[in-house]
């Protein structure tokens, strides 16, 4: 790949990842994360509701009914409410996790049930905020062509299983199908890699600029899909977890396995409006 061939498409990747960002129902959309106790939570603007809605939504939109495993929603405002864009006034829920989550519109506002390790909670997006068009564009490194780098694919026999912590303090065993295997900075290196249907190798990695100029809890990646174990992995477009622009993310991390000895000066950096937001 041309340099110039190769800054244009970075170029454009990283003006779609900052769209992403802005989008209906993205990230600085988000607007709670409330976990579900066993009986009813009631959901509503009214200050002691259990999910606390905008305050333009009704005082009592409704009801969460969760039993320790399932959800279910009983509206009771006269709002009208959509479950999967069809008006609803009851419905047992699926979780986001599921193949059709149960997606909860009404007023520019969306919820959805989540499984995480903490528990089962809703989702709250909320499109009129404000984040969506006053958060700063990401910040980024020059691109540079040396971190493009090429790279061998090994799938593992049987997928490795690594201790991955997430942000709510909880360590997940998660499934690595295989690793990477590259030259960077002058030394042989290796990541381990989840392997997606269409090939693309999603890879989350720390390195020597966490908590320097870059995200402290590390970074992900997404290579193009690989031919035969043959893949390029492009740093220019390491970016930070959906957790440096939200509280309410529930982002995993790196595992041990994939910290890197050495500085990686390419991709997203974690900018001073992040830290003073964190903080």
């Amino acid at each position: 790949m041309t340099s110039e061939k190769h800054l244009k498409n970075v170029y454009m990747w990283r003006e779609e990842m900052d769209d992403n960002l802005r989008r209906e129902n993205g990230w600085l959309a988000l607007a709670g994360l409330f976990w579900l106790r066993q009986g009813k939570n009631i959901v509503g603007s009214a200050p002691d509701a259990d999910i606390l809605l905008p305050k333009r939504a009704p005082a009592k939109l409704g009801v969460f009914e969760f039993d320790g495993s399932n959800v279910a929603i009983q509206i009771e405002a006269s709002l009208p409410v959509e479950i999967n864009g069809v008006e609803a006034k009851s419905a047992a829920l699926s979780a986001d996790e599921e193949n059709v989550p149960s997606f909860i519109t009404f007023d520019n506002m969306r919820m959805v049930v989540v499984r995480r390790s903490k528990g089962v909670g809703i989702r709250l997006w909320d499109n009129t905020r404000e984040d969506r068009n006053v958060y700063p564009p990401r910040e980024w490194y020059a691109v540079k062509d040396e971190y493009l780098v090429p790279a061998t694919y090994t799938k593992y026999e049987t997928p490795q299983i690594v201790k991955m912590p997430d942000i709510l303090g909880s360590i997940l065993d998660e499934q690595m199908h295989g690793y990477v295997s590259f030259e960077l900075n002058g030394q042989q290196r290796e990541l381990m890699a989840q392997e997606l249907p269409d090939r693309r190798l999603f890879i989350q990695f720390m390195d020597e600029t966490n908590n320097q100029s870059t995200y402290p809890s590390g970074r992900y990646h997404h290579t193009d899909p690989h031919e035969n174990g043959s893949v390029f992995i492009d740093f220019n477009k390491a970016y930070s977890p959906p957790c440096s622009f939200t509280e309410y993310a529930t982002c995993t991390f790196p595992p041990q396995e994939n910290h890197l000895q050495t500085a990686v000066e390419a991709g997203e950096l974690y900018t001073d409006y992040q830290r003073k937001r964190h903080h």
